[in-house]
């Protein structure tokens, strides 16, 4: 089993910076995917980001150029930088891991971010 645990999710200004991080511990396999999803009241559940054990990453494209995954598969941490947020963002951001063979997702308690006008 995995599990995941975010911080960082605060209320902050249109045009603010936000950094979220993910820390995963368990079992924990060498080759994963991590990313970043985000839903808002309503809505739903949308992917913000993701990035491979390898550094390949992927970005919706309402976030793109504003958005940076990064991680540190030694520490098993996954940030993302969010600059020029906008109203728009505001959600619930949930950390999520895929891997194995099928794959199995596993998901964080979400963190609230909220962008005020």
């Amino acid at each position: 089993q995995v599990q995941l645990v975010e911080s960082g999710g605060v209320l902050v200004q249109a045009g603010g910076s936000l950094r979220l991080s993910c820390l995963a511990s368990g079992s924990i396999f060498s080759i994963n995917i991590m990313g970043w999803y985000r839903q808002a009241p309503g809505k739903q559940r949308e992917l913000v980001a993701r990035i491979t054990s390898g550094g390949t990453t992927t970005y919706a494209d309402s976030v793109k150029g504003r958005f940076t995954i990064s991680r540190d598969n030694a520490k098993n941490t996954v940030t993302m930088q969010m600059n020029s947020l906008k109203p728009e963002d505001t959600a619930v951001y949930y950390c999520n891991q895929l891997q194995g063979w099928p794959v199995t997702p596993y998901w964080g308690q979400g963190t609230q971010v909220t962008v005020s006008s």
